[in-house]
């Protein structure tokens, strides 16, 4: 089944009217347009999509202006965008252009989206599944292999792997626990204790399907 999601990217642009802060009734202010949209995208995983279908949208940029006193012609929105369904993938899509547009419009702008499908999600086959949980099992000890409880909103290009041939993807390496942090954290630590352990693990797996052959 899926273990990470697929990710796509939207990048809004606000077009407004630029002028003085002192004079904001002869501007269209694209600041307060983007902050509308913003908040009105929190809605969409909220109250358009399914409570059961997992789904991320995150505002992870907004750019816009460069002085207390200039009212900036234009905004930038970039949104990060996760799911699993293909049919929630659309949905998402279209809720996202359609609320960008229509509060841009109300606020008398225009607003484009230039949206970006990336990775697909990585879905994991059955049979290489449970044979790579036989091999770690064997390797390490049920106590040090752990089923997913779900899957992560992350993302792998290995997706695309799984579709062209049967596979499984999986995670090698530590629990993160107390003080320690984890990936993409700025203050994450790689144990290189572990590089040993991964590869005696990764040489047994392949003689392992080698010799089922």
């Amino acid at each position: 089944g899926p273990i990470v999601a697929a990710v796509d990217e939207a990048r809004i642009t606000v077009h407004g009217r630029g002028g003085h802060g002192a004079e904001p009734q002869a501007t269209a202010d694209p600041i307060v347009c983007g902050a509308s949209i913003v908040m009105a995208l929190q809605t969409i995983v909220a109250r358009n999509i399914h409570p059961m279908d997992p789904s991320v949208v995150t505002v992870g940029a907004f750019h816009a202006g460069s002085a207390s006193n200039i009212i900036p012609e234009r905004a930038e929105i970039v949104v990060g965008i996760r799911s699993f369904d293909p049919a929630v993938r659309d949905e998402l899509e279209r809720r996202i252009r359609m609320i960008a547009e229509a509060q841009a419009a109300s606020f008398g702008m225009r607003a484009t989206v230039d949206y970006e499908r990336s990775y697909d999600a990585t879905i994991n086959h059955k049979a290489e599944t449970d044979f790579l949980r036989e091999a770690a099992i064997r390797f390490a000890g049920a106590d040090k292999v752990v089923d997913l409880a779900r899957p992560f909103m992350g993302s792998e290009d290995f997706a695309y792997m799984l579709k062209e041939r049967p596979g499984s993807y999986f995670f090698l390496g530590s629990r993160v626990t107390g003080e320690e942090k984890s990936l993409h954290h700025p203050g994450y630590d790689f144990n290189d204790d572990l590089l040993p352990i991964g590869a005696a693990f990764w040489t047994e797996l392949a003689e392992a399907y080698l010799a089922r052959r």
